[in-house]
């Protein structure tokens, strides 16, 4: 749910937000959105899409769930319910900030309280600021949407294998997030 700014709050202004809400809010183009927690089969979801990326990954970056980003400078500050960071940018993060710029890797898993804009708006930010694909996993229809930076979105569905970027000739099967 958004607040009602009576202007566009910065991350700056953000970051000084008391933590009691911490990962559990965002900034979304100045606006501060509270975010609900995941309901137990999207957190599912989540951890097995962690182990089979991780597992893929090996030592070229780092899997993660619910990861904040800055995506843009002043007004962005964002949480991917999965992401991949190569090792390098992990690296680079320091101990007390987040990662500058989207991971090259995020995946949103689609919730109830999830809407078509808010989805399409992450994903314009995301593959404007860094990450190579983006995908969209729909839990109700077994099916997981990748998008690039070249605006060409695939849809996997049961029965095929998504192609990693990030680790030659690996991939994970559909079915296997959803087992």
């Amino acid at each position: 749910m958004a607040t009602t700014p009576t202007r566009l709050m910065t991350f700056a202004e953000f970051d000084q937000l008391p933590d009691s809400n911490a990962g559990r809010q965002e900034l979304r183009h100045g606006e501060l959105f509270t975010l609900a927690p995941p309901i137990h089969k999207h957190y599912r979801v989540q951890r097995r899409l962690r182990r089979l990326l991780e597992e893929a990954a090996g030592d070229a970056g780092e899997v993660d769930i619910e990861m904040a980003f800055r995506a843009l400078p002043e007004h962005e500050y964002r949480v991917a319910d999965v992401a991949l960071v190569s090792k390098d940018r992990w690296e680079q993060i320091p101990d007390e900030g987040s990662l500058s710029g989207a991971p090259e890797l995020v995946i949103e898993v689609l919730s109830p309280s999830n809407t078509a804009a808010e989805m399409i708006d992450k994903r314009t930010l995301c593959l404007e600021n860094g990450s190579r694909e983006f995908w969209v996993v729909e839990i109700d229809h077994r099916q997981v949407e990748v998008s690039t930076p070249d605006r060409l979105t695939v849809t996997y569905k049961s029965g095929q294998q998504i192609p990693l970027f990030f680790a030659a000739g690996a991939q994970i099967t559909v079915d296997a997030i959803f087992a």
